[in-house]
């Protein structure tokens, strides 16, 4: 799914200017909707790359987390509905860590797999947001 977001993802990921985590790649492209600066997203994101720097929750997962709650989305119903959807399409796993085993295993890339996570979720993010009328 091409949308604007989508491109802002993929210009941030390919930057030879500047290195955009998986946190901050997912994150920075609905700031300015949101009425923030990118660089206020550099700074908070910063440390969510990588699994919060230790392969925890995967980083693209967190940043999308962070750009629901820019739109104030933070309903438990619809927070339980971005997890289920990401676990189904990762076969149960959110975590950096097993992400990234399951996709050696495969004999694939790190990132591209990295850059198609943050793709997927804000294609995600995008959806839901338009679900809830925060964006057209």
């Amino acid at each position: 799914m091409m949308n604007d977001f989508h491109e802002k993802a993929v210009e941030c990921r390919n930057s030879d200017v500047r290195h955009y985590n998986c946190a901050q790649a997912t994150v920075v492209p609905f700031v300015e909707a949101a009425g923030l600066e990118e660089e206020t997203a550099m700074r908070f994101a910063a440390g969510f790359g990588g699994g919060m720097k230790r392969a925890s929750v995967c980083g693209a997962v967190t940043g999308g987390l962070m750009a629901l709650g820019l739109f104030g989305i933070d309903d438990p119903r619809t927070l339980g509905e971005y997890h289920r959807r990401l676990k189904e399409r990762h076969e149960g796993c959110l975590e950096c860590a097993d992400l990234l085993r399951m996709n050696a295993e495969k004999g694939l890339p790190k990132k591209p797999h990295c850059d198609a996570m943050v793709y997927e979720v804000v294609d995600l993010v995008t959806e839901i947001l338009k679900e809830k009328g925060c964006i057209e």
